[in-house]
């Protein structure tokens, strides 16, 4: 594939993937949660953190449409606050997978020899550590130290904490998802810059004199994207689901920050009783991951060259 058909490659998957019914489907229910979760504060009908403890566990009504939690707050509205945890963890945790996976294989792959040797040795060992396990431990270690160090302590360490409670204490899930999540990518990339180093196109870019960077830049960049943004697609809906599984068990946000994982874990409890305090952001959250394998799927059929037109 070289890279002056890359033009043409994405118009025509675009229009594959426009006739994929399940990756519209998908891409219109993402949509749709970027923008209520965007309008949060306008579409809400009440602030997450509003308790009214005499309407403790209200079913559905007029007045809370999909009833109320333990606190008598609002649960539609920390349906449409979460998606923004969600979303947010899903997003970031993407781009930092997709960011340094491709930089980091594809130098990897490109120069080959003792570079790569080195390079994904360093991989295998962080492949071999379980990720899950790694970002329990970093939650589990900074929630405990840096719990009361916005008063004292190292400044570095106050500003850090401070970013953390400003987030809702969202910061140590995305850095231990970006720490893990990109080795994957790297492996990706590295195979297929191997591959199309030695293809004509870039041996004919050496030829005319192109420099390292320049054939990276211009030549095997491009002709990777396709296949890691798929790629990185379908690992979203993981990267949602970590998050989900941290605040489930308790190691997620800060309450009363809304996170689908933690308002299933407080609705279980009462599962018997009010079974839609569980349900509801058990459904959005199936929702959600569903569009992104959906459309992840639409993607890597509509990037395959066997496609038929």
């Amino acid at each position: 594939m070289r890279s002056s058909s890359n033009g043409s490659l994405w118009r025509d998957a675009f229009r594959r993937l426009r006739r994929n019914k399940l990756a519209v489907t998908g891409g219109v229910a993402i949509l749709a949660f970027v923008v209520i979760a965007a309008l949060a504060p306008i579409v809400a009908p009440h602030h997450y953190g509003e308790a009214d403890f005499g309407s403790a566990f209200a079913v559905p009504g007029s007045r809370y449409p999909l009833g109320a939690d333990f606190l008598g707050r609002d649960l539609l509205s920390r349906l449409i606050y979460g998606a923004r945890i969600s979303l947010l963890v899903g997003v970031l945790g993407a781009l930092f997978a997709f960011s340094i996976g491709l930089l980091y294989g594809t130098i990897s792959g490109y120069f080959g020899g003792k570079v790569d040797n080195v390079m994904m040795r360093i991989v295998d060992i962080l492949y071999a550590f379980p990720g899950l396990l790694f970002i329990i431990l970093l939650m589990v270690t900074f929630k405990s130290g840096f719990g009361d160090q916005l008063t004292g302590g190292n400044p570095f360490v106050r500003a850090v904490a401070a970013v953390d409670k400003h987030l809702g204490g969202m910061l140590f899930i995305i850095v231990g998802i970006s720490l893990t999540s990109w080795i994957g990518m790297a492996r990706l990339s590295r195979g297929m810059a191997l591959s199309l180093r030695e293809t004509e196109f870039i041996q004919a870019a050496k030829a005319q004199g192109a420099g390292d960077l320049r054939i990276i830049a211009r030549h095997l960049v491009p002709n990777l994207i396709g296949p890691l943004v798929v790629s990185v697609t379908l690992a979203i809906p993981g990267f949602i689901g970590t998050e989900a599984f941290l605040s489930f068990i308790g190691l997620g946000v800060d309450p009363p920050t809304p996170s689908w994982g933690a308002m299933i874990a407080e609705g279980f409890q009462a599962m018997r009783s009010y079974p839609h305090l569980a349900l509801f952001p058990g459904i959005a959250l199936a929702i959600l991951m569903l569009s992104f394998n959906f459309l992840g799927d639409g993607l890597r059929d509509a990037l395959d060259p066997r496609m038929k037109q």
